[in-house]
């Protein structure tokens, strides 16, 4: 099941199943968050009671994208209480960068770069037992509800960005319950969008690069995902056409870590699970398009695409000013 969150024609929230061109709207619930809600007060799965609450009622998903209606798949009503957040150095790639990454992190561990360390560290212990806990992977903030865009909308980066660059990966999405029981929603398809340039100058310049906007969506994806994910990352310059395009794989299949063992290591920690909050976390990507030094402009459009999330997401490149920020005193 897909769900789809959009504004109509009068600029009213409503939410509904996507099948095929067509949403069906979802009756008595403008939104997954409050669908989600019910589904965890009455004990009862999202995609049943979803099921159960779809009316005759239809829209065209083609008009409302083309008509910028989009919603992200999942938000809050405050977006201080819509935490995003991510991991990185978790997955393995194609078959051709596992073989280059397995002899970039062999031998003596000492002679390793952190961040093959900390790869290396996946690779051997990202997988535990069920119910037991894994190795720790390397995790950022990037921001609340108010950097999320949905597909049709903006990407905008700072004008002091070095850089702004895609990152196609899967997204779990989660609603912690009134007594603080984190609740995975479902997945979406994502476009992390980070500032690599600045990241390469010092890893520890990590957060910093981490704290922009994201793509999210369109459709949000009831259940599990399978092991193994495929998908493709373009740019399409000014003009509409593709300068560059990538296929990507996700899943756990292609992953070092566990999605459980990744939700483990950020769930465990107390401020994760406050009631009513919205949870937004990107597993990573191993398919980069600055790897083979593209650089993106203004004006041009990324656009992620995996069959298993229905429509692809699609957001255009766009740069904010910025001043000198000052403090007052009181």
């Amino acid at each position: 099941m897909l769900l789809v969150q959009f504004k109509n024609t009068d600029g009213a929230r409503q939410v509904g199943v996507l099948e095929q061109d067509s949403i069906r709207i979802i009756d008595g619930y403008t939104s997954s968050y409050a669908l989600a809600q019910a589904a965890i007060r009455k004990g009862e799965s999202l995609a049943v009671l979803a099921a159960a609450a779809v009316g005759a009622t239809t829209a065209s998903f083609e008009q409302v994208a083309a008509e910028g209606r989009l919603l992200a798949p999942i938000d809050h009503s405050d977006d201080a209480h819509c935490l995003v957040t991510g991991t990185g150095l978790t997955h393995l790639g194609s078959a051709d960068t596992r073989d280059a990454m397995h002899k970039k992190i062999g031998g003596d561990v000492e002679n390793l770069s952190d961040s093959m360390k900390m790869f290396r560290m996946g690779v051997e212990g990202g997988k535990p037992a069920a119910g037991e806990a894994g190795v720790q992977p390397e995790w950022f903030y990037k921001g609340d509800g108010s950097i999320v865009a949905a597909s049709g909308q903006t990407l905008a980066m700072p004008d002091f960005a070095l850089d702004g660059g895609e990152e196609p990966e899967v997204a779990g999405l989660y609603v912690i319950g009134d007594d603080g029981q984190p609740y995975r929603v479902g997945y979406a398809i994502g476009n992390e969008f980070s500032d690599h340039v600045t990241e390469r100058q010092n890893y520890l310049y990590l957060a910093h690069s981490k704290l922009r906007a994201c793509g999210l969506g369109p459709a949000l994806l009831v259940g599990e995902i399978p092991a193994h994910v495929e998908g493709s990352s373009r740019i399409y310059d000014v003009d509409g056409k593709v300068r560059w395009q990538k296929a990507f794989v996700s899943g756990e299949q292609n992953m070092s870590h566990t999605i459980a063992n990744l939700e483990h290591h950020h769930f465990k920690y107390p401020l994760f699970r406050r009631a009513g909050d919205v949870h937004i976390h990107f597993f990573g990507t191993a398919t980069l398009s600055v790897a083979d030094n593209i650089v993106v402009k203004p004006g041009e459009t990324f656009e992620i695409e995996a069959p298993l999330f229905g429509p692809a997401l699609r957001n255009t490149l766009a740069v904010y000013p910025t001043a000198v920020a000052k403090v007052k005193t009181l």
